[in-house]
């Protein structure tokens, strides 16, 4: 159920249609917006809407159909933009996230780094643990991966987004990381949303390779319905009958998220198709359908490189990449910060 209170109503009016509310059994979300203050209230006891309608303060009162209710445009009809020191992510910028797939040493980190921002990335990405589908690939540098991360983003003035795989890393990651990701494979996992939900850093959130897209609201609705409302939610491709590419990249979900829901969309090419020729075009199409972040493998050596080196892009491919992407986000009415260097036009 939706509140939504009138423009002029005062705190105290506020107030007491939360503690009635909460009397009923509610969990209430509060969310402020240009006009008026919304109550997303979630569980409770069925109840006579009227009853809350004619409540003091009160302008209008909504039964939410769809399963998902704090992640839907009914609880917040403008979108979230999540600020993050002096990044924004969900505003007229399209933020690049980009670096390798994986942590492989102290230097590497440090040069791709240094590679991705001066072609413009707010983000550095990278894997620290690795989830992978055999037991004998390569795991990740742990702890150690992290520190060589977030070194590098300090260094290039980047923020750092890192792959999260279980409740007990979640203190570590808080120390090193500034965004939370919570991958493919992941995202149904419903005790390590439960408790991303509890902290006080953003979330990136993967789709799962067979998940619909109600499935990916659901799995950000576990998230913040613990309170943390900063998630991102990022289309990496779907597994389909077709076996060209890692994965099939489903574009449209990208505007079909941003009718739903009022959260930032990512994407993420490089583990949607998982060769690096085929992420630039659609690295481009993901900008043209709106979205809000990119998420791009990028490698110095990729020949050599310990995971993914054939979806990274090479040094000038992404300096390429991110020419070409300035001038679509300019004729969709968004922009990409330009790179070190770089004139904007």
């Amino acid at each position: 159920m939706v509140i939504v209170m009138e423009e002029m109503a005062t705190d105290e009016q506020v107030s007491a249609v939360i503690d009635k509310l909460v009397k009923l059994g509610f969990d209430i979300h509060r969310s402020t917006g240009v006009q008026y203050t919304v109550l997303g209230a979630v569980g409770g006891h069925l109840v006579d809407t009227r009853d809350i309608e004619l409540l003091e303060g009160v302008k209008e009162v909504h039964r939410i159909t769809s399963p998902y209710k704090l992640a839907s445009r009914s609880f917040k009809a403008e979108p979230t933009q999540i600020k993050i020191k002096d990044v924004i992510i969900g505003g007229r910028e399209v933020v690049m996230m980009a670096g390798p797939c994986t942590v492989e040493s102290r230097e590497q980190v440090m040069r791709i780094a240094e590679i991705v921002a001066t072609g413009g990335a707010k983000v550095l990405r990278g894997g620290a643990f690795k989830p992978r589908t055999s037991p004998y690939s390569f795991q990740g540098m742990g702890e150690e991966g992290l520190k060589y991360l977030r070194q590098a983003a300090d260094r290039f003035d980047l923020l750092v987004v890192s792959e999260v795989m279980e409740p007990s890393q979640i203190p570590l990651f808080i120390r090193y990381v500034d965004i939370l990701q919570i991958g493919a494979r992941n995202m149904q996992n419903f005790n390590l949303l439960r408790e991303v939900g509890r902290i006080n850093k953003p979330v990136l959130l993967k789709r799962g390779a067979a998940a619909t897209i109600e499935e990916t609201l659901l799995a950000a609705e576990y998230i913040m319905s613990g309170g943390n409302h900063e998630v991102i939610l990022c289309e990496r491709g779907i597994r389909t009958f077709d076996t060209y590419l890692r994965n099939t990249f489903d574009i449209s979900a990208i505007p079909v998220f941003k009718k739903l829901s009022h959260l930032p969309v990512a994407a993420d090419p490089s583990h949607a198709t998982g060769r690096r020729d085929k992420v630039p075009p659609l690295a481009q199409a993901a900008v043209a359908a709106g979205a809000d972040a990119l998420l791009i493998e990028v490698h110095h050596d990729p020949e050599n490189a310990v995971c993914d080196g054939a979806q990274s892009l090479l040094p000038e491919q992404f300096e390429e990449l991110m020419r070409r992407l300035r001038l679509i986000a300019r004729a969709v009415d968004r922009e990409i910060a330009p790179g070190v260097g770089v004139v904007a036009e």
